[in-house]
């Protein structure tokens, strides 16, 4: 019983309700007779059910029609929802572009032919029962105008008043009905083409790439820092030299500004989506990260064979990302022990390796497993390479091959 008043005092209930009118709105402009009040005769039938026809599959040719459909049902077929229904954990809605094919436009010719079918009927029933309604007030009131044979005897005045509400309330509930099905229609007739639904698929796709290309951004370049700010701190404390603390102090410093350079260039990029982002650093400015990790207590050594300049800027970006996740990875699990640094460019490929002796406590360790290695082997992935993390004896080795043709 809690359901029965329902559709009387939903919002939703009423804007159907005028929706549905609405369409009956070219059968006056046809010059129809509306056949509320009266019987209808066979023109009257004729100019309200079929003259229109020919006008709706004209209108339904044009593009815009489909958009200007959709913002209707939006806002009047789904009133606060803006036409987005849940079911079978997705959410689907009405379309508000314009048809993009003749697919699109005979969906939108049916569902005008439909609007305008059912919008008529209600109306012509809206009629009808508001009519009897009328008739039983009158007949409470002891005037019998009506010829209507389902009237009570005209001593029956008491019968009539409690009879008035009847029509109206079949008539709401009516109208619930009807417009609860062409809602429903709305969504399969003016929902979103396979097209448009695959367009959509792919910018959330994008999205997630990018809101993970940023993930992987702040993780290397901010956990770089802070990796080194802790390693140079501690040592610095534990040195106790004054010439030491000053190196520390410098290396920290230049770290922190570079770190924030990177996260002033990802916070432009989330704030104007629009905009190019700043330029990233390549693996020729690889030296930055390798002096950083020197100024931490680390033996750095390194071996670059192959002209670095040569190789492709995204190959070079994202590489020089994979050598600051790297050699983070190594400070942060393994402290300041001596790391061999490879970058060979040859047979259209990079290979970047990073080799680190595994102290005895994590000799059987993986040395760091978190989102920072998977970060690697995803960017690897992305750019059609393969990376390979792991210990190789006593060694932990950080090894990756990327295409550069």
């Amino acid at each position: 019983m809690s359901r029965f008043p329902g559709p009387l005092i939903r919002a939703v209930t009423y804007t159907r309700w005028l929706h549905l009118l609405c369409a009956a709105v070219l059968a006056f402009v046809c010059g129809a007779v509306f056949p509320g009040l009266s019987s209808p005769t066979p023109r009257d039938w004729l100019l309200v059910y079929v003259v229109p026809v020919p006008f709706l599959l004209a209108l339904a040719v044009v593009p815009a029609a489909r958009r200007a459909e959709g913002l209707q049902a939006r806002l009047m077929l789904f009133p606060g929802g803006h036409a987005r229904v849940k079911g079978d954990g997705a959410e689907s809605g009405v379309s508000v572009t314009p048809s993009a094919s003749w697919r699109d436009r005979a969906r939108t010719a049916v569902w005008l032919l439909l609007r305008l079918f059912l919008g008529l009927s209600v109306a012509l029933v809206t009629g009808q029962l508001m009519a009897l309604s009328l008739e039983l007030t009158g007949a409470a009131a002891g005037h019998r105008t009506g010829s209507l044979s389902v009237l009570p005897a005209p001593d029956a005045g008491m019968a009539c008043a409690l009879l008035v509400p009847v029509p109206l309330l079949a008539l709401v509930y009516l109208v619930a009905g009807v417009g609860w099905v062409l809602a429903r229609a709305a969504l399969v007739l003016l929902g979103p083409s396979a097209a448009e639904r695959l367009a959509a698929l792919e910018e959330r796709t994008e999205q997630l790439l990018e809101r993970n290309r940023i993930a992987r951004e702040l993780h290397d370049s901010i956990g770089h820092a802070l990796t080194v700010a802790v390693v140079q701190a501690g040592a610095a404390r534990a040195a106790g030299d004054p010439a030491f603390t000053e190196r520390a102090l410098d290396a920290i410093e230049e770290t922190g500004r570079a770190a924030l350079e990177d996260l002033e260039r990802v916070l432009l990029v989330l704030r104007e989506a629009e905009r190019p982002a700043g330029r990233r650093p390549t693996l020729q400015e690889a030296d930055r990260l390798l002096d950083s990790a020197r100024a931490s207590g680390a033996t750095v050594e390194v071996s670059v064979d192959g002209p670095l300049e040569t190789v492709p800027g995204p190959v070079s970006r994202e590489g020089y990302r994979i050598l600051q996740e790297a050699l983070t990875n190594v400070l942060r699990h393994c402290g300041t022990v001596p790391v061999t640094v490879v970058l060979h460019v040859a047979d259209r490929r990079l290979v970047l390796e990073v080799r680190n002796p595994l102290p005895a406590d994590r000799a059987s360790g993986t040395g760091g497993t978190g989102s920072g290695l998977r970060g690697v082997r995803e960017r690897a992935a992305l750019l059609g390479g393969r990376a390979r993390t792991g210990p190789l004896g006593d060694e932990w080795q950080v090894h990756v091959e990327l295409p550069v043709a």
